[in-house]
């Protein structure tokens, strides 16, 4: 028999941020295929939502499961994470698969040599998110997950949550502490010296971008996780207002120290991630939202992001065949830019509500769970 555990209540103001951050995401990955680099890409910094949706992460997962363990085994707990995560792994794989061929060969010269059992057998192992080597690659960008890039980041959620699960959930409060004092140690140093002055990255599989990717991961899941267990939360008015308006302004910062500097935007990014991000999620939790309609947003949004953020890639990766070859600046295009973002918007809520929802519904009553 499934070990029975009751629903909490949602943070919605945390459910509305991830979906804040989910659809920044899409419109940095959009401006990003009219950049030449990270000087002068809009919505500069767009990809530490990553690191923000570790600190959510981290939090939620305290929240939910750190009182559950002596009515909860781990297998209870695994089977419990897959169910929430996995369906929506493997549709953002299947959609990968589908639009794979229809990338342009002028951004992917890759394309004209893969054949459609190769695209097969990537889609098997993406489903279990096994990442794959360099040597496997079928688009040329060396991913992890050649079908669906972002599924990286999945990925090394689940790392986390084998970690919390088998040893961390047992640290007291002081040794959490420790551990995150380590790992936003690591998080500077990488920062500050990096070649690029920044944390992008993690995507591939080899020694520098998955230590990249595990300094990643290490300071936010586990300091949301800390502030979990503290319940240090902030009482603040109009929450939902003053985080999205925060978290917009973090990512859309312009790139700092220029080409010169490195360290200097090294540095903001680090303390983004170890101070701004962690101070959201404490305001985000502590807050009330101003009324019904604020509500009905952050929970719409809540749902939706995490469909949007694992389908919305396979769309820019035709979005980059249609505007890279053609040099369109995002001026040139914006509404087409816009109805690409409203598109992936659309696109996540019919997997919703068509697939990842009854799936999962299923699933449970299926594991008894």
């Amino acid at each position: 028999m499934g070990t029975e555990l009751n629903a909490k209540p949602h943070y919605l103001i945390l459910d509305g941020l991830r979906g804040v951050a989910a659809i920044l995401v899409v419109f940095f990955h959009l401006f990003e295929a009219h950049s030449s680099g990270h000087l002068d890409q809009v919505i500069n910094h767009g990809y530490l939502a990553v690191d923000f949706f570790f600190v959510l992460s981290g939090f939620v997962v305290g929240y939910a499961y750190d009182d559950r363990w002596n009515k909860m085994t781990i297998g209870a707990f695994f089977k419990r994470r897959l169910i929430r995560l996995q369906p929506m792994v493997v549709v953002g794989m299947f959609i990968g698969a589908v639009f794979f061929f229809f990338g342009s060969d002028a951004m992917f010269p890759e394309i004209g040599r893969v054949s459609v059992w190769q695209v097969m057998l990537l889609f098997v192992i993406g489903s279990t998110l096994l990442p794959v080597p360099p040597s496997m690659d079928i688009r040329g960008w060396g991913e992890m997950h050649p079908l669906n890039g972002p599924a990286w980041s999945l990925f090394f959620e689940y790392m986390a949550n084998i970690l919390y699960a088998l040893v961390i959930r047992r640290f007291s409060k002081f040794l959490l502490t420790l551990l995150v004092i380590v790992a936003g140690g690591a998080l500077i140093h990488y920062a500050v010296t990096s070649p690029n002055g920044c944390l992008a990255g993690g995507w591939k599989l080899d020694g520098p971008q998955l230590r990249l990717g595990f300094t990643r991961l290490m300071y936010p899941f586990f300091v949301g996780l800390l502030l979990s267990r503290t319940g240090f939360l902030i009482r603040t008015k109009y929450a939902f207002e003053k985080c999205s308006v925060l978290l917009f302004i973090v990512l859309a910062m312009p790139r700092l120290g220029g080409e010169n500097h490195y360290w200097l935007n090294g540095l903001y990014e680090a303390l983004c991630v170890i101070v701004v991000f962690p101070w959201i999620v404490a305001l985000g939790a502590g807050g009330k939202l101003s009324g019904s309609l604020f509500s009905k947003g952050c929970d719409f949004m809540g749902k939706i992001s995490y469909p949007l953020y694992i389908v919305h890639y396979p769309v820019i990766y035709l979005y980059w065949s249609w505007v890279t070859p053609r040099h369109l600046p995002w001026r040139s295009v914006w509404p087409s830019t816009i109805l690409i973002a409203a598109f992936c918007v659309m696109m996540a809520y019919a997997c919703l509500k068509l697939y990842d929802e009854p799936v999962r519904a299923w699933l449970k009553k299926k594991m008894e769970i």
